[in-house]
């Protein structure tokens, strides 16, 4: 995990490197050599950052929000086979589960505006949520082609399915598509659009 944690880390630093690039700017480039020690400043001003609860809003629901979120987030790993005969529960409709626990996951969203008792959050959030769902609705039907090609909705067969030729193959077309949605689902660039700010005219 901690090399996962540390791989992640870096490729992030990559990422704001390229993007820096993009747009002409020098990026992360102060801490340590290049910049490579910005991962842990990240990290260090991650644990200490202020706990800020808005004295109107609904308390429980505020700080129930994120873990609602994050508990979702893990509870999907359940199905996924990370090698032969590892995995928590090798259901037999396991996309169909894993599509049904990522889909709750805007109720986190929802539920983080709605309890700021803000109509600027509740705002955000509802516009954060539309999104996450009409990308759902695209990644939901870029798995059918390789629920044709494989016959089963369990994830450790079509894992397992794959030992000749990747579905990625004959699929490369559904596959750069499915990263595209990825890209979007996650919020990443060019589809960073909930973190965009609005310039209100005067």
């Amino acid at each position: 995990m901690v090399a996962i944690l540390i791989a992640v880390a870096y490729l992030t630093l990559v990422e704001r490197k390229v993007m820096a690039g993009i747009q002409r700017r020098l990026g992360p480039n102060s801490v340590g050599f290049y910049g490579l020690m910005q991962p842990f400043a990240d990290a260090l001003k991650l644990f200490l950052k202020e706990v800020v609860i808005p004295s109107t809003s609904n308390r429980n629901l505020f700080l129930g929000a994120p873990m609602l979120t994050l508990a979702l987030a893990f509870i999907g790993w359940a199905v996924i086979p990370l090698g032969k005969g590892i995995v928590i529960s090798d259901l037999h409709l396991g996309i169909v589960f894993l599509l049904a626990v990522s889909s709750f996951g805007v109720y986190g969203i929802v539920f983080s505006g709605w309890a700021a008792n803000s109509k600027f959050a509740l705002m955000g959030s509802l516009r954060s949520t539309a999104q996450m769902i009409s990308y759902e609705v695209a990644l939901s039907l870029l798995i059918l082609p390789v629920l044709v090609c494989s016959s089963t909705l369990n994830l450790t067969l079509i894992a397992e399915m794959q030992k000749a030729v990747w579905f990625i193959v004959p699929l490369l077309p559904v596959a750069l598509m499915f990263y595209i949605s990825m890209l979007a689902e996650t919020n990443r660039a060019p589809f960073d659009l909930p973190e965009a700010r609005r310039i209100w005219p005067l």
